[in-house]
């Protein structure tokens, strides 16, 4: 059974963001090259003449994302999701295929991902593995495709870790640019009443209810195919967005009709330099950030409306 490779070539200094849209359409299966920092980082662990010559000849310049899709999936609209979001982001960009035989990856890979503890609660555990929980963890189970630990995921585990502070069996959940639903899984593994989920792509969607299914949580989760929160109607005690920074700005108007009084709003995927445009949208809607966190380069934030001064006598 072959699978479809998609090469996707970037200049290097997009990379934290392509890799991050990358993985909205397949999250944890992706392939990075980046030899941009070859001959400054290999010394500190080898020496430099141990370094293969034709490792030596790669682009410095650019990166290749390998984007890995399975037979049932169609290749088409996980490209033409690529090709929206770098153009949204103005990365210049080249995208090639190849087919690759599923029995000359399907388990090499497998050695990397083992059970991982994300947060004070949550640990994630690849489906093929047996995991006995601890007092006080919560496992989600994850068939997280090709390669994982090779590509970004600090954006994941940042929210991850924010969520899991503001979720009890009174709340309810919005999760805005879905992917593989991991993050409303989570939410409700954790005890959150409902989740929902939304993402442009339809894979995403489809992979989202498949996790629900693996997890035993399809009851109290549901996932739609739209932008962003269009067709989402009612009001959540958390909403969370796993997205790109310009796609959060672009988001941010439409919160607070769909966040409860005192809810939050945790965010994160945001690269450390638009930071500062995101704080400015979350300020244009009355709200404040109370939690930052920062992982690998990226940034996840936990915001809510801001509290109105008690006037004095």
């Amino acid at each position: 059974m072959n699978w479809t490779e998609i090469l996707v070539s970037i200049p290097t200094g997009h990379l934290e963001v392509a890799s991050s849209i990358a993985q909205m359409v397949v999250p944890y299966g992706i392939y990075i090259e980046d030899y941009s920092d070859l001959t400054t980082e290999a010394p500190k662990i080898a020496h430099i003449d141990l370094i293969d010559e034709e490792l030596l000849q790669r682009d410095r310049q650019t990166a290749i994302i390998h984007v890995y899709i399975s037979p049932a999936e169609n290749p088409r609209e996980a490209i033409s999701f690529l090709e929206d979001r770098l153009k949204s982001e103005q990365i210049a960009y080249t995208i090639n295929c190849n087919s690759v035989s599923e029995e000359d990856w399907a388990t090499a890979w497998k050695k990397y991902f083992h059970p991982t503890k994300v947060g004070e609660h949550l640990v994630v555990c690849p489906s093929w593995e047996n995991y006995s929980a601890k007092p006080g963890e919560v496992v989600i189970i994850l068939d997280p495709g090709m390669a994982f630990g090779t590509g970004s995921h600090d954006t994941t585990r940042l929210c991850m870790q924010l969520l899991e502070q503001h979720i009890d069996n009174t709340k309810t959940v919005l999760d805005v640019g879905c992917g593989s639903g991991i993050l409303s899984v989570s939410a409700v593994l954790l005890g959150a009443k409902s989740a929902v989920g939304c993402d442009i792509d339809g894979v995403a969607v489809r992979t989202a209810g498949e996790n629900a299914k693996l997890n035993g949580v399809s009851d109290r989760t549901s996932f739609y195919k739209g932008d962003l929160t269009r067709g989402i109607t009612g009001t959540y005690d958390v909403i969370c967005a796993n997205i790109v920074a310009d796609v959060i700005v672009r988001l941010c108007p439409d919160i607070p009709q769909y966040l409860k009084p005192d809810g939050v709003f945790v965010i994160s995927g945001i690269i450390e330099e638009r930071y500062d445009n995101v704080a400015e949208a979350v300020e244009k809607i009355g709200f404040q950030i109370d939690q930052t966190r920062t992982s690998g380069g990226w940034v996840a934030l936990t915001c809510s409306r801001k509290k109105k001064a008690s006037g004095g006598v």
